[in-house]
């Protein structure tokens, strides 16, 4: 797909090549159309010429027609032929009967066929007179002529015919179009760099614009601003207009985040002290079954309710910047052996088998030791979740290029293509799982906090999966001794 820039260079290079064909082809017309006349004029002005010439000639002694001695022909005094030899056209002089009295160099070259065809047409007599054209063979070509009769030169002159070729004439403008057709690709060749750099330098503003867009839009940034310009034309109004859009957008992020935040915080309390009475109830030696079965249910609940609160206020913190990372010295095989025990428990529960590949070598990562262990409990969580009893998870690290990538692989139902994209997305879930009282229930938030782990420390989360085959999580972090500073703001997971 063409760019804006290629699009507009392609069309100026159309639009001068359309103004370049225009153009020759007119002066063309125009030019061939003067020739033509100019041609006519001066077969005209001949033919005056030559009657004046036979008039002046007329009152002379001897006259103007003599009988040629060998042929016994009439013909024009030697004299009078002399001067008209000197006519570089066509040009027949005819007596009052159609016969020939002079017929000049160009003329007498012709083949018999076309001469005799210029012949006849002074033959016609007073029918001729007039401008004409008649086309002849090679090397003539079209003849441009005009006749008119002679009654000052005696009655032995009748008529005269000057004609002109337009060959010459008609190659100059030909000329002039074939010239045009070679330079023409120069020209457009020309034009479209020269277009194309100039719509670049208009369009860098637009450039600069979209980089800086493509930077605040990833909900980290929405304090920034567009550089404003003084341009006074579209795109300081396009600067004007985006960054009002970025203020509402900043203004209402932050509400929604405030939002979340204070209602999380406010429902932690209720909740920790519907949860301590409930546990208390079931303590209490005199509840009867079916009180003690609600209760268990209720506290279930409250329990999913709790952690959901507290994901909830995770992600709000992170999108504030308020979720600092604690950084220090963390070795993955300490960290794959802390969570061996609880991940035994999980698969003994859900009848899933868990291999847990512990690395030979030190992988060490400065990073948050209970924000990874975080990350790596809810991927572990959700890879059981999703394995059918029966089925197996993987969890193993692998140290490459200066970074560590930890892999959680599971041979559960997996995810569909289409749901891919959505599987970070708050509250997000499966069609199939979306119910917090089916057989995996959850909040759609373990995934989103992730993402957020990872990214903020500086890493990535990936996933790749097929239906029925399995779900594959790799997390890529950056390994290394030294613990770097805390990052200025937490990215954020829409």
């Amino acid at each position: 797909m063409l760019t804006i820039r290629g699009r507009l260079a392609w069309s100026y290079a159309l639009a001068l090549g359309t103004t370049m064909f225009v153009f020759a082809l007119t002066i063309y017309l125009v030019q061939r159309s003067e020739s033509l006349s100019e041609l006519d004029d001066r077969t005209r002005l001949e033919a005056d010429v030559i009657a004046a010439l036979l008039q002046v000639s007329q009152r002379e002694p001897g006259g103007v027609v003599v009988t040629n001695r060998a042929t016994g022909k009439p013909e024009l005094d030697f004299r009078v032929a002399n001067l008209l030899a000197v006519i570089p056209d066509f040009v027949i002089v005819l007596g009052p009967s159609g016969e020939p009295l002079f017929l000049s160099a160009d003329t007498r070259v012709l083949p018999f066929t076309e001469a005799d065809r210029l012949l006849q047409v002074v033959s016609r007599g007073d029918a001729a007179v007039g401008f004409g054209r008649l086309t002849l063979g090679a090397p003539a070509g079209e003849i441009r002529y005009y006749v008119r009769s002679i009654v000052e030169a005696g009655a032995q002159v009748r008529w005269v015919l000057s004609g002109a070729s337009t060959a010459e004439l008609v190659l100059g403008p030909q000329r002039l179009l074939t010239v045009m057709v070679y330079v023409a690709p120069i020209i457009l060749i020309a034009s479209i760099l020269i277009g194309y750099l100039l719509v670049g330098r208009t369009l860098r503003p637009v450039e600069n614009i979209v980089d800086e867009v493509e930077a605040i839009t990833d909900g980290r940034s929405l304090h920034r601003r567009l550089q404003t310009t003084r341009s006074r034309d579209e795109i300081e109004r396009l600067t004007a207009t985006l960054n009002a859009m970025l203020a509402r957008l900043e203004r209402n992020f932050a509400s929604l985040r405030r939002f979340t935040a204070d209602a999380s915080h406010e429902l932690k309390t209720p909740l920790t002290v519907l949860r301590s009475g409930i546990e208390r109830a079931l303590t209490h030696p005199k509840a009867p079954p079916e009180v003690m079965e609600v209760l268990e249910e209720t506290l279930i609940e409250v329990k999913r309710m709790t952690e959901m609160v507290d994901s909830l206020l995770t992600l709000a913190r992170a999108d504030e910047g308020r979720a600092p990372l604690h950084l220090e010295k963390v070795d993955i095989r300490e960290l794959f052996l802390e969570i061996t025990e609880t991940a035994g428990m999980l698969s003994e529960q859900a009848g899933v088998s868990v291999t847990m590949v512990i690395p030979e070598s030190p992988q060490v990562l400065a990073a948050d030791a209970r924000r990874i262990h975080q990350m790596v409990m809810n991927l572990l969580t959700n890879a059981i979740k999703y394995t059918p009893r029966g089925g197996s998870v993987w969890i193993e690290s692998a140290m490459a290029d200066q970074r560590v990538n930890v892999t959680v692989r599971d041979t559960g139902i997996g995810i569909a293509p289409t749901d891919l994209p959505h599987i970070f997305d708050r509250f997000w879930r499966v069609d199939e799982a979306r119910s917090r009282t089916g057989a995996r229930p959850g909040a759609g938030l373990g995934l989103a906090i992730c993402k957020w782990i990872a990214e903020a420390h500086g890493g990535s989360i990936d996933v790749k999966s097929r239906v029925g085959r399995g779900t594959t999580f790799t997390v890529t972090l950056p390994a290394g001794a030294d613990v770097p500073a805390p990052p200025e703001e937490a990215p954020a997971t829409t």
